[in-house]
């Protein structure tokens, strides 16, 4: 068992990021997955606050824009050369929470803390998927047999 315990722990990095005022999240995201090189990492915590949020709801085609300061509540999801996969929960000033997609356009205000999780021994991709219609993670090991 002290084995699997090391080689989990030797199997991934954490990375703190802190995002600045109007710095778009998604985009910044997949700028640094591409600068880093990172070819396989998971967002697993993100809060902070956003003006605009754009976010694309569940079985919707198109963006919504939400144009008044929101609390960024949660921050998950995949990043690869090939895009990011993110989905974030916000409350605005009411506490209504809204979530879903992470668009483009989601800019934030104050600050955006995340940590993020490297996976150096695996690649993420993105493929096309008949079944979906949407581009889906395609995972495959670095690690040599």
């Amino acid at each position: 068992m002290a084995d699997l315990e090391t080689r989990a722990a030797e199997g991934l990095a954490t990375f703190p990021v802190r995002l600045e005022p109007g710095d778009d999240l998604r985009r910044t995201l997949e700028e640094l997955a591409v600068s880093r090189g990172w070819q396989a990492a998971f967002v697993i915590a993100g809060i902070g606050s956003l003006r605009p949020a754009a976010i694309r709801l569940a079985g919707a085609d198109e963006t919504q824009v939400i144009d008044r300061d929101v609390e960024l509540l949660t921050l998950a999801g995949s990043l690869s050369p090939a895009g990011a996969h993110l989905h974030l929960s916000i409350a605005d000033d009411t506490g209504r929470v809204t979530g879903g997609h992470v668009a483009y356009g989601c800019r934030v205000r104050t600050t955006a803390e995340l940590l993020i999780v490297l996976l150096p021994d695996w690649r993420f991709a993105r493929d096309a998927d008949p079944r979906t219609g949407f581009p889906e993670l395609k995972i495959q090991s670095q690690i040599p047999n």
